[in-house]
């Protein structure tokens, strides 16, 4: 399992490789550098699956991941 990913900011094209969490899913994620509040996208779990290079840990497993908030 890969547990970092490398998320990017949609607004601004800034990207940051970050640490996944293993047992929560992270529905927000504040850009470094412009400081956009991301929310996962319709359809996916989290800001991983939407924005990220890898998808968050239960997904790569096979399992679902947690609902949205």
């Amino acid at each position: 399992m890969i547990l970092q990913s490398t998320i990017r900011c949609p607004a601004c094209g800034h990207r940051k490789t970050e640490q996944m969490p293993t047992n929560a899913c992270q529905w927000f994620y504040e850009c470094k550098s412009c400081r956009q509040l991301l929310s996962p996208l319709p359809g996916d779990c989290c800001v991983f699956c939407s924005y990220a290079t890898v998808q968050c840990p239960p997904v790569q497993q096979g399992q679902q991941c947690c609902d949205s908030p």
